[in-house]
């Protein structure tokens, strides 16, 4: 019975191989291209789990016709050619043979204002044929802000020269760089910005048939993308994985193994998408430089790598979605735009570090094309004055023939025009859900709003250096003392502590410690308590030592970590467990530190320290 079923499950196997055969190698391409991307669409290769002679045999037919509708024929038919040799797959139409003049001149105009191009001789010989394939990626993470009209400008420049441009929405980069996308905003998050840089790109008047746009999460969770993150893995060093991200992925003192995969898999995107070049920030270059290293080693070629300047922010720093003091929000009104210029730092005669020139330079600029950057004064202060290259305005500004508030005001005016068509934009119902949608925001009583909820970390508990001012046994229980604590406030709170089997009461009279002070107040044996003193304690909690506070702290400093200093929640909502999974991270070093997730914790005079416990928990 066993060898008849078997027999009939292989004949079954045989004959429905036979059948798919005869279904797509007998087929009309392009006629039947629809059906084979259907087919494709849930399996890896034509029979599902490996290449084979009936994969060769379709591709044959199929390499001749345009499959850029078919994205899961295209996968298909690059993996047939990577993993087989065969030539030709989805080769780019050939184009006129083209004068060195006429590849200089595309090559200027895709290299202009890049601050680094790695590969200059792959893209000669490529220009000198075709066209140039170039995606360029973003983490759909936080919202996009005007810093993104950087890449937007490049991107112009790109399509002018002919070349052709995917837009990569990364929502599986978003969800491993520290799930800075939650798993379950992933689709809304890369939607949200698919219709923000449309929208941008309009207001630039970039033509969008010439761009594709694609989603990671369309491949990147494919049979054969998955088997080559694995084979990846087997070569990379974890060295080479954190140097490759230190400067994109956020950097922890225990970090995730999903930010480790980070850089792997956009090296592969730069296959999986069918490029010649990736293009990126310069913060991209040890990840451009892994791709460089760990391709070939999988049987892929180089790519190559344009990279753009990192523009300041408005306060001098790089603009991120994280620092709102240092972004301009793509849908802010003009009076906020405003408002953030007037407060944008802008130090006179400064052209290095100045984050409006910066903006001016790579974005307002090519912008405004052959018209000039106006500034319009009163006559008394000088009158209207007009620069047709950023490199006049810049000179201008440093001899101070223009001042701050006159290029805020210019630069706040541009800056304006170009959001006005995308702020109308988002005033329809539909993107306005969406953005409710993908970045929502948690209703309170009233009817008012509060901010999404937080990371789990040290910074939300409020723990503050308090000094004993009175201590008392409890009334009711052996094992508990009743103290009076100040904590910086106008009364002393009262606190009850589990210490009184462990330390004596006249070491704790008078003694600064450590307190948490955002817990819900909690009755302890018929008295309330209105916080908790932090103690070192050794595994079997036989041993419980009160933490040592640095002298020169006062009551009421604030114990936290140079890598945590977000101000603490009001009040720590006990049901939501937020102390005790922070308390999992609470430790002591081999120095006797206390430490969060390896950084130490303290206030403005030195470490707190335990005083003999060596890797000890925090409680």
């Amino acid at each position: 019975m066993i060898r008849y079923v078997a027999g009939r499950l292989f004949h079954r196997g045989f004959a429905a191989q036979i059948l798919l055969k005869m279904e797509f190698t007998q087929a009309n391409y392009p006629d039947s291209l629809p059906s084979l991307n259907t087919h494709l669409s849930v399996r890896s290769y034509i029979t599902d789990y490996k290449l084979n002679p009936l994969d060769l045999q379709v591709f044959k037919k199929v390499s001749q016709c345009n499959t850029s509708n078919y994205p899961h024929v295209t996968r298909w038919a690059r993996h047939v050619t990577s993993i087989s040799g065969t030539p030709g797959a989805m080769a780019p139409a050939p184009v006129e043979p083209r004068t060195p003049e006429q590849v200089q001149a595309k090559k200027e105009l895709i290299c202009r204002n890049l601050q680094e191009t790695v590969g200059e001789d792959r893209l000669e010989t490529i220009l000198k044929e075709r066209d140039v394939k170039i995606y360029w990626g973003t983490a759909t993470t936080g919202k996009p802000h005007i810093a993104y009209f950087v890449p937007m400008i490049k991107l112009a420049d790109f399509l002018k020269a002919g070349c052709e441009v995917t837009v990569l929405f990364a929502d599986l980069h978003g969800y491993l760089d520290n799930m800075k996308a939650p798993w379950e905003l992933l689709q809304l998050r890369a939607k949200y910005y698919e219709a923000v840089i449309k929208a941008m790109l309009k207001s630039l008047d970039v033509p969008l048939e010439k761009l594709k746009f694609v989603t990671g999460t369309d491949y990147q969770l494919s049979r054969e993308y998955t088997l080559d993150v694995y084979r990846l893995s087997s070569v990379v060093t974890d060295h080479d994985a954190r140097k490759a991200g230190a400067e994109v992925v956020k950097q922890v003192a225990h970090p995730l193994l999903s930010g480790l995969l980070y850089p792997g898999l956009q090296a592969l995107d730069e296959e999986y998408l069918g490029v010649d070049a990736q293009f990126g920030g310069v913060d991209q270059r040890k990840i451009f430089m892994f791709a460089e290293k760990y391709l070939p080693l999988l049987g892929y070629k180089k790519r190559i790598h344009f990279m753009n300047p990192m523009i300041p922010g408005l306060t001098g720093d790089k603009m991120s979605s994280s620092d709102p003091d240092s972004k301009i929000d793509l849908i802010d009104p003009p009076a906020a735009v405003k408002k953030k210029i007037n407060k944008a730092f802008c130090e006179p005669g400064n052209v290095t570090n100045n984050g409006l020139l910066s903006f001016s330079e790579y974005v307002i600029f090519p912008f405004l094309g052959k018209r000039e950057f106006e500034i319009k004064r009163k006559p008394e202060h000088g009158g209207d004055v007009s620069y047709a290259t950023f490199e006049q305005l810049k000179e201008a500004y440093r001899t101070e023939i223009i001042y701050p508030l006159d290029l805020k005001t210019a630069v706040a005016t541009y800056i304006n025009q170009l959001l006005a068509p995308i702020v109308k934009e988002f005033q329809s119902k539909e993107l306005k859900k969406l953005s409710s949608q993908a970045y929502p925001v948690a209703n309170t009583k009233g009817g008012k709003t509060a901010e999404p909820e937080r990371p789990v970390d040290i910074s939300r508990v409020d723990i503050r250096v308090g000094k004993i001012v009175n201590i008392e046994p409890h009334p009711d229980a052996d094992s508990l003392y009743v103290e009076k604590i100040d904590v910086g406030e106008a009364e002393p709170r009262t606190i009850i502590s589990g210490l009184r089997k462990f330390v004596p009461q006249d070491k704790l009279d008078g003694a600064l410690v450590a307190v948490v002070c955002n817990l819900k107040p909690a009755n302890m044996r018929g008295i309330k308590s209105h916080g908790m003193l932090l103690c070192a304690s050794d595994k079997d909690h036989t041993t419980v030592e009160v933490l040592i506070v640095p002298e020169g702290s006062k009551p009421g400093d604030r114990i936290t970590s140079d890598m945590f200093t977000d101000p603490p929640d009001p009040q720590l909502n006990p049901k939501k467990k937020i102390f005790e999974k922070v308390q999992t991270d609470l430790t002591t070093n081999a120095g006797l530190e206390v430490t969060y997730k390896g950084e130490l914790l303290r206030t403005s005079a030195g470490p707190l320290l335990a005083p003999s416990l060596v890797n000890a928990a925090i409680r």
